[in-house]
């Protein structure tokens, strides 16, 4: 009986270890989904064995790969049936970029990481991006064509799929390349579908009607094998130069093509198949990836090519020897499993028997005891992965913080060395007998180095806080009189702000043991900030109460105030209110607390209508422990000079003598000193108009000036939100745009470009850079107001996308319905336009350099001149039907503008 019982037990067991060996192998297995585009079939083959090959260096990875063709309903089918299949990873190569976007976000949603490979889609809802730059596969093309080209070429581009986001980053890098070189015209273009059967009719059409091209750019190796094919039926396989793109492998790759002298040079377009599985498998293991892998690429020609062939040919070597050996282990992998197998069955029926024989109970305690044991480590291991996350969270909120510090305490820098830097250059340029009248100047370089000083002390005194190094010196002080000399340092700041400065003294005798440089920096820095974040007519109070105990000081602004949420940490260091658009150290308020926490004081803050700041500090002496205090009141002076610079005006004349036709220029800048840094040099040469950011749209849309300089950190509306407005307001859209900022990163940068700014300067500048960038403004929109001059019959160009030519599109039709009703006027013009009649005439001065006016009678004249050359009416019909009341007018104004008589003209 106990034998049959141990046999089926045995039986039993074995089966159970056979099942959960099996369930272990299919679990470690990870899915990876590809769904592939349409693409050539040596393009296909390259990236599906490189996915292969990577694979099977993985046998933790089963690849599962779906072609769906050209149809991008079948691959929207693919991409879901991969969702419920739920696989690990999915890897997508978009057909067209727009329709494939909703079922990837789909899968990102479900959870799904998405990697996309070699073309993008919309948006940025994917986990990462593999492939080459395209918009540099197409400079790298154009750059080909100009450092082969010696003279003016032609060039015919041959398109990808519309729609294809390869296709349309070739074209853009291309044709902006090509832009920087006027002798290189891209003369067609023609839009293929990456294989060469669709661009050989239209090519032979084209080269049948059109001069010989000197260059054909094909976005891939096919198109350009069938645009050679077209060139040879005509015999010009000679006299055209053919560039492709993929650069594949094989008979029928674009290196074979190279070194055979069908193309000119092929661009290596790598597929990017190894990498997308090399970044799957790091996906599975949990490890971090760049979000955008941008592929290497390089040009081949003659030059090149056998160097290319060696070394693919070596690869393809190494593949295939790769291959061979992963069959070979997997074959010794399998023969090691199946003898791992019978090994485990082994060892476990040789447990179990032990376990039959009496060990049973002892191995059941010591499991027990292992579990308990076990517990309380993953206890101790929770608690100290916990304690871990926690710091790492903490480290990374200070090194955040640290880092937005020195960002803002960098910029608080650019702005003092700006104006000393330009006040030196603007004495050194100065003539001797000039030198006399600089004070101005060096009051700037002795201000702002002030200004300096004040922000190393705040680093300095930070400093001694963080070491516990600051000793206080505890004086016996009468507390108003010693406010009222730093508040009166403030008079002339709140003249030239326009701001209520209230001083509510109490009793000035009360009497406080204070240190007094501490205090001194303590009631600057509130103060300070008072002043920075109140707006013109606003008030500040400050005021001193006397209780029993303690003596309290309060200021009250009527500023933007601080978010309620932020009251807990705004005296935390290196923070910022997040209303606070103004940069600065975020190191005032915390010295501050830590030097009034040292006089056993404290010190609070509300918010309503503005912001109220209260600091108590206790009455007499007691709270001062091993601290000498002195009973000796002395004159106290500041050892920083707080006196803030001479209230300099909004607005001054210009040069009288600058000619009133001269170009206008608005600066909009609250900083008033280098305001009036700039005013004083560009007025010899421009009219110049200030503003301090709370009226910069209103001032551009009054004066509708010739160029705008905008600073990006201003009080209400910052200058990424002001060059957008003006960019896209009908009124100012045609005003270059110069950002002259303290922000240098990237993304600032790239933010207000595409905000519409023309130019991005950084501070500290150099005047020359910024005077040759106002030329080159002006220069370009003259070349533009040239342009529109001399094409003004072609402005109804179906082609025209911008505001300008929008504008002048509607501009033409209205005076094309209103040409023969003699009393339309410009206000009606003006009316229709939903502008102003000013707004009117300089809108069309500045692009056309005319008049309205002598616009709309150059239209009529125009018109009237085709009259007469292409119709049967006589002069009189004509002169009516062009708007002119009289036909001798008429006559007059047409000889007056073509130098012949409508009689002369019209026989």
């Amino acid at each position: 009986m106990m034998r049959s019982l141990i046999k089926l037990s045995l039986r039993i067991f074995i089966c159970l270890i056979i099942v959960s060996c099996s369930g272990e192998k299919e679990a470690d297995k990870y899915k990876i989904g590809f769904s592939q585009a349409m693409t050539t079939d040596n393009w296909r083959k390259e990236m599906n064995k490189s996915m292969r090959v990577e694979a099977s260096m993985h046998p933790d990875l089963e690849l599962e790969i779906k072609d769906a063709g050209n149809h991008i309903a079948k691959q929207i089918t693919q991409i879901d049936d991969f969702i419920q299949e739920k696989v690990d990873v999915l890897i997508v190569s978009p057909i067209q970029s727009i329709p494939i976007t909703p079922v990837i976000e789909k899968a990102m949603n479900a959870g799904i990481p998405v990697i996309v490979i070699d073309r993008k889609i919309e948006g940025r809802n994917f986990t990462a991006y593999v492939g080459a730059n395209n918009i540099e596969i197409g400079r790298n093309a154009a750059k080909y064509i100009i450092s082969h080209s010696e003279n003016e070429a032609t060039i015919i581009e041959i398109t990808g799929q519309e729609g294809s986001s390869p296709a349309h980053e070739r074209s853009i890098g291309f044709k902006n390349t090509l832009d920087s070189v006027p002798e290189l015209q891209i003369t067609y273009s023609i839009k293929g579908d990456w294989e060469k059967a669709s661009i050989k009719d239209r090519l032979s059409s084209l080269l049948d009607t059109v001069k010989t091209p000197d260059y054909i750019f094909c976005h891939n190796d096919r198109m350009a094998m069938g645009a050679w094919e077209v060139a040879r039926s005509k015999s010009l396989e000679d006299d055209i130069k053919i560039i492709g793109v993929d650069g594949l492998f094989g008979p029928n790759g674009g290196i074979q093509m190279v070194k055979d002298g069908l193309l000119d040079a092929t661009l290596l377009y790598p597929t990017g198949g190894a990498e997308a599985i090399k970044m799957a498998s790091d996906l599975i293991q949990g490890e971090n990836i760049n979000k955008y892998n941008i592929l290497r690429t390089v040009v081949i020609d003659s030059v090149n090519v056998d160097i290319m062939q060696n070394q693919f040919d070596k690869m393809n070597q190494q593949q295939n020897d790769i291959e061979q050996q992963q069959a070979v282990i997997d074959e010794q992998i399998e023969t090691y499993n199946s003898q791992s197998a019978l090994i485990r069955i082994m060892i476990v029926l040789l447990l179990l028997l032990l376990f039959l024989t009496g060990w049973s109970i002892y191995l059941v305690v010591r499991i027990k005891k292992s579990k308990r044991e076990l517990e309380i480590n993953n206890k101790k291991i929770i608690v100290q992965r916990n304690q871990i996350e926690n710091f790492a969270e903490k480290l990374k909120v200070s090194n955040e913080s640290k880092i937005n510090f020195f960002t803002a305490l960098s910029h608080e820098f650019k702005t003092p060395l700006t104006l000393i830097t330009s006040s030196i250059e603007s004495i050194a340029d100065r003539p001797n007998k000039e030198l006399k009248g600089i004070s101005h100047e060096t009051n700037l370089i002795i201000n702002n180095s002030r200004r300096l000083l004040r922000l190393i002390n705040e680093l300095l005194d930070f400093r001694k806080l963080e070491n516990g190094t600051y000793n206080i010196k505890p004086v016996k002080t009468r507390i108003v009189p010693f406010l009222k000399n730093i508040v009166d340092d403030f008079r002339s700041e709140a003249v030239k702000r326009s701001v209520k400065l209230n001083f509510c003294p109490g009793n000035e005798d009360m009497e406080v043991y204070i240190d007094r440089d501490m205090m001194d920096k303590v009631f600057f820095n509130i103060l300070s900030n008072a002043f920075k974040f109140t707006p013109k007519n606003g008030n500040i109070l400050v005021a001193v109460n006397e209780s029993e105990n303690e003596v309290s000081i309060i200021f009250k602004d009527s500023g933007i105030g601080i978010p309620k949420e932020e009251f807990k940490r705004i005296f935390d260091p290196y923070m910022q209110g997040s209303n606070n658009l103004k940069p600065s150290s975020g190191l005032g308020l915390f010295i501050s607390k830590q030097f009034v926490e040292l006089h056993e004081g404290s010190i609070s803050v509300s918010s309503h209508q503005g912001a109220e700041f209260k600091i108590s500090i206790p009455k007499g002496k007691a709270h001062f422990k091993d601290v000498d205090v002195s009973e000796i009141e002395t004159d106290f002076q500041s050892s920083t000079s707080y006196k803030l610079p001479e209230t300099i005006p909004a607005e001054e004349p210009g040069n009288v003598a600058l000619d009133k036709n001269a170009e206008t220029v608005l600066i909009i800048e609250d900083n008033t000193d280098l305001s009036y840094v700039l005013k004083k040099k560009l007025s010899t040469d421009y009219h110049v108009y200030l503003s301090d950011g709370t009226d910069g749209i209103e001032k551009a849309l009054e004066i509708i000036p010739d160029v705008i300089i905008c600073d990006l950190n201003l009080p209400t509306k910052n200058g990424f939100e002001i060059c957008g407005e003006l960019k896209s307001d009908l009124r100012t859209s045609h005003i270059p745009t110069i950002i002259l900022t303290a922000l240098d990163d990237k993304e600032s940068r790239l933010k207000a470009l595409k905000a519409g700014a023309d130019t991005y300067i950084t501070k500290p500048f150099n005047y020359e850079i910024l005077r040759e960038s106002l030329k080159s403004a002006l220069y370009n929109r003259e070349k533009l107001r040239y342009y529109y001059t001399n094409r003004i019959d072609e402005v109804k160009d179906e082609h025209f996308e911008n505001a300008e030519q929008n504008f002048l599109k509607d501009l033409n039709a209205f005076i094309d319905e209103n040409l023969r009703d003699p009393d339309f006027s410009v206000e009606e013009l003006a009316g229709k336009l939903n502008i102003s009649r000013v707004q009117l005439y300089r809108k069309v001065k500045a692009l056309l350099g005319i008049s309205i006016s002598e616009y709309i009678s150059a239209q009529r004249l125009n018109k009237a001149r085709n009259l007469l050359q292409q119709s049967d009416m006589n002069i009189s019909e004509i002169a009516y039907e062009v708007g002119y009341s009289s036909p001798g007018y008429f006559s007059t104004s047409f000889k007056n503008k073509y130098g012949i008589s409508p009689k002369q003209l019209k026989s």
